[in-house]
């Protein structure tokens, strides 16, 4: 399935948990963004290596977001800030990323604000994008969650979501050069 052939993305829309508002970002998220990749820099640095070499400066982070706003037209990747709906604080983001092949695979990446963990917020947010990741706007057959082997909290929140450690599918490029592929759990859910 080729990405023109999807049913357009209502591009503004929210989705919305008990908690949360997960949406893409506007451009007046830029200082909330910036804050947290700022802020969270050296604990987020190994799984987020190439978003934080982007985002250096404040201009850096408005950039990226225009980005995410491309990525979501062009149905790339689909960028979510995720704000906590009482009080509308940032607290992190999940993306999903699909291939467009036959079977259509998307993978779910996502990090949450320090002061954010340990609230149910990250499983809260991986149920919504479940059904984002369903839904006729990427219409994923399977997917998909890589966590670091030292990340149990990720992979915590992955199983808690129905998702099923699996093996490592053959990667066409190498990874990342710190990353070994045994420093990496892989986790998968299939369509209902």
């Amino acid at each position: 399935m080729h990405p023109a052939d999807l049913p357009p993305f209502p591009a503004r829309l929210p989705l919305l948990t008990p908690r949360l508002t997960l949406r893409p970002y506007v451009p007046s998220d830029e200082a909330a963004f910036f804050a947290v990749l700022g802020k969270d820099r050296a604990r987020l640095q190994e799984a987020f290596p190439a978003r934080l070499a982007a985002v250096q400066t404040s201009a850096d982070a408005g950039r990226i977001l225009e980005s995410f706003d491309l990525d979501w037209h062009t149905k790339r990747m689909f960028v979510l800030g995720i704000w906590r709906t009482a009080g509308g604080q940032y607290l992190g983001d999940i993306s999903l990323k699909p291939t467009w092949a036959r079977t259509v695979t998307a993978e779910i990446g996502y990090y949450l604000a320090s002061e954010a963990e340990g609230y149910g917020y990250a499983r809260e947010a991986l149920t919504a994008a479940v059904q984002l990741g369903f839904s006729p706007i990427i219409n994923a057959d399977r997917l998909v969650i890589r966590c670091r082997v030292d990340n149990p909290r990720s992979c915590a929140v992955a199983v808690a979501n129905g998702f099923q450690l699996v093996p490592p599918q053959p990667r066409l490029w190498s990874p990342r050069k710190l990353e070994k592929e045994s420093d990496i759990l892989h986790f998968a859910l299939n369509r209902p």
